[in-house]
């Protein structure tokens, strides 16, 4: 094996720790997150990525972007949480092709409900993952990261 197999195991290698965290972590996420609040993970980054805007509303393409889902699946997703009065879609005045999601009343309170739950859920998973060998190194790096205040 060469330098350049090395490399692209190391790559391989790392990519396999980053997948087996993020496993780790959305499966904590979505039970407490569903059994506290009812809310799914992609839910709530749905109305964290929404609550990190003005006026806590962006158009349905950049949701996508900011929650990694098709359009088609952010349509869906929209159309779930509009059924269940989280969001609302409202047309931008400037671009009438425009289509923006804002979040309700009730969506921001069950975000602010949520939150504490999550960053709690969040820590304790990156707390454990730390016990695990293979996934010590990038949990203690993630948990070194400093927070920052929205």
């Amino acid at each position: 094996m060469g330098i350049a197999d090395d490399a692209i195991e190391v790559r391989a290698s790392g990519w396999r720790t980053l997948a087996a965290l993020h496993g780790l972590i959305e499966a904590a996420l979505e039970r407490e997150l569903v059994r506290a609040h009812e809310l799914s993970v992609v839910e709530f980054t749905v109305l964290d990525a929404l609550s990190r805007q003005d006026g806590w509303h962006m158009r349905i393409s950049q949701l996508a972007r900011a929650a990694a889902l098709s359009p088609s699946a952010t349509t869906r997703l929209v159309n779930r949480l509009e059924d269940r009065g989280l969001l609302v879609r409202v047309l931008c005045p400037d671009d009438r092709r425009g289509i923006y999601t804002e979040v309700t009343e009730k969506g921001r309170t069950l975000y602010e409900q949520a939150k504490p739950t999550h960053d709690r859920v969040l820590e304790e998973a990156l707390t454990a993952a730390e016990q695990v060998p293979e996934l010590a190194p990038l949990a203690d790096f993630l948990h070194r990261v400093p927070a920052v205040s929205t």
